[in-house]
């Protein structure tokens, strides 16, 4: 059986289809994916600053699937929560906006965490990653704004010590390394 050579649709021939449309038809189209989904309605409030707290429907999303409600045996789910911050990224991405997710991602799991407990590697690294990627966005602000950015890790930080999997000693090690350690 002969595969089809046909190639997969990219950018490039969306743009050509989407320069031929006039306005009325791409708001129409925008239009139709705006209702298509709540990420799309979230990213186009956020690139348009529509919200009064752009930030509250990625956050929603962060804590729903890093600090899900066990008693209701809801799932974890790392790469939702993260794709939560890419999808901010992508819409609109300022550094505050990306300091203030990263560091509420890092105390949602603290929430979890001290309501139960957990021995899953992959979650815990997964944290630390982000408590990394929360020091690069605080590091890249206005010194006048990572105190506050700090002063929540540092929170997250002391808590990591009660984890195991040596959490604690690696978040000891990134605030060192990012120049924020406790002195």
């Amino acid at each position: 059986m002969k595969k089809s050579s046909k190639k997969k649709p990219t950018w490039t021939d969306l743009k050509r289809q989407l320069a031929d449309l006039d306005r009325p038809a791409l708001l129409a189209l925008i239009q139709d994916l705006y209702a298509a989904s709540k990420s799309n309605q979230a990213f186009l409030h956020a690139r348009f600053a529509l919200d009064e707290d752009v930030l509250e429907p990625y956050k929603t999303t962060i804590d729903r699937w890093v600090c899900p409600d066990v008693m209701r045996n809801q799932d974890i789910s790392v790469a939702t929560a993260k794709k939560a911050i890419s999808d901010y990224k992508k819409a609109i991405g300022r550094p505050e906006g990306l300091a203030e997710l990263t560091v509420f991602y890092c105390e949602s799991c603290m929430n979890l965490l001290g309501n139960c407990g957990m021995d899953d590697e992959g979650y815990f690294n997964a944290l630390v990653c982000m408590f990394e990627q929360a020091l690069k966005a605080i590091a890249a602000l206005e010194p006048s704004q990572q105190y506050a950015f700090v002063e929540r890790l540092e929170r997250v930080q002391n808590e990591g010590h009660n984890w195991g999997w040596g959490v604690g000693d690696d978040m000891d090690d990134l605030m060192a390394e990012y120049g924020f350690a406790e002195e």
